[in-house]
């Protein structure tokens, strides 16, 4: 089967589309990918890259097409709307021109925000006749008024019948959340819609011989991790909280690895209120995560108390529960409720820092052995749900499905 991948992100950035991309080629099939120039997440291009031109690269034998895009910049919806729509108009002007002697089975496109990404996408379904797979990862007009990008209830109203446009263009529409089928349905009455989970990076269920640095927070006492985006949507105000309420706990330590737009407010929180048990320790190689992830004694996720965060899962729990610790959700819905399904943990409300200290308290008194178990089921609930060579044979199945229409 020969497909096109259409995603703003791709590698050296790191998103799942990545191992997707490739767990595709693996199967047999010839993949192709459009996607932009890599700025993601400090807003400026990576090194060797300009957003000028278009270039034509090969990653694992995979040819990657960048075309060209303006970098998000660092803050400012301004600049992150330039960056979205830059992709969308460079994708229906260029990526038509350069895959025009080419043919493919299916598109598929990777969608987290923006959702607008999808426009080229169809554009180029429509002109070679193929059928276009939308990935959902993000609820629009949801996530643009959950962060705070977007809050005048005109422009809301204008971009829910753009995401309605956008998903009516699709033949079939894939969510990574259950919650998010009605959402979607209301927006999409007569596109095929999927419940379809991410899975994770082959390291984290099968540990590789790498190295990892050397944290010194992580070596001694009982470590609660928390690995990934340190921003507005991850309620860091409520792990600051929770950190405040168990200075008493000399043994607990809250470690923070990752960056984002609130790493600089956490950092003068930890000064300010003198907080001697919580760690900013920045970003690290993806690579050597799930090792640092299994050098914690739990693992801990957080989503900021927003209607919309109740339907999302978010990724690093299935990356939690691939590494076979036990977790911590302080969020609300879906992501509390898989928690609690697989057994792997304790779940309290969303920003709720007063449970949040409880539950670490909690965990940190019960037999290591019950920690243990936890670490069990959850490995065990993620093979059976998220187990990526199933998760990439369904999709292909997906795929099949349209083709012989």
């Amino acid at each position: 089967m020969r497909i096109l991948i259409v995603s703003q992100y791709f590698w050296p950035e790191s998103f799942r589309i990545n191992e997707v991309v490739f767990a595709l080629k693996a199967h047999g099939h010839e993949v192709e990918v459009v996607t932009g120039k890599p700025n993601y997440p400090e807003g400026i291009f990576f090194e060797g890259y300009l957003g000028w031109g278009v270039v034509k690269e090969y990653w694992r034998g995979i040819l990657v097409n960048r075309i060209p895009i303006f970098a998000r910049g660092y803050k400012g919806s301004i600049r992150l709307a330039v960056n979205y729509f830059s992709f969308v108009v460079s994708g229906i002007l260029f990526a038509p021109w350069i895959l025009r002697k080419k043919q493919y089975d299916v598109i598929f496109v990777y969608a987290p925000s923006p959702i607008f990404q999808v426009i080229p996408a169809s554009f180029l379904g429509w002109i070679k006749r193929v059928p276009v797979v939308l990935w959902v990862q993000d609820l629009w007009p949801q996530s643009a008024e959950a962060t705070g990008y977007i809050k005048s209830h005109f422009l809301l109203k204008l971009l829910e019948k753009f995401v309605r446009f956008t998903y009516a263009h699709t033949d079939l529409l894939l969510v990574q959340s259950k919650a998010f089928i009605e959402p979607v349905s209301n927006l999409a009455p007569n596109i095929p819609i999927v419940y379809y989970p991410n899975s994770v990076e082959r390291e984290f269920y099968s540990p590789q011989a790498i190295s990892a640095p050397y944290i010194e927070s992580l070596q001694s006492g009982f470590t609660v991790l928390f690995a990934g985006n340190v921003g507005t949507a991850q309620a860091m105000e409520t792990i600051v909280a929770a950190a405040e309420k168990l200075q008493s706990q000399t043994e607990i330590k809250i470690v923070i690895l990752g960056g984002g737009s609130k790493s600089g407010w956490v950092a003068e929180q930890i000064v300010e209120k003198k907080l001697t048990n919580l760690y900013l320790e920045g970003k690290f190689p993806v690579e050597t995560m799930p090792i640092l992830m299994r050098q914690a004694s739990v693992l801990l996720v957080t989503l900021a108390d927003k209607p919309i965060f109740e339907l999302t899962v978010p990724n690093k729990i299935q990356a939690y529960l691939a590494v076979g610790k036990p977790i911590i959700a302080c969020l609300n819905g879906e992501g509390a409720k898989l928690v609690g399904e697989a057994k792997a943990g304790v779940a309290v409300g969303a920003e709720d820092a007063e449970g949040l200290a409880n539950a670490i308290v909690a965990l940190y008194e019960i037999p290591e052995v019950e920690r243990e178990q936890m670490g069990v089921n959850g490995r065990a609930y993620f093979k059976q749900h998220f187990d990526e060579e199933m998760l990439t044979t369904e999709l292909i199945q997906h795929f099949e499905k349209l083709t012989l229409r």
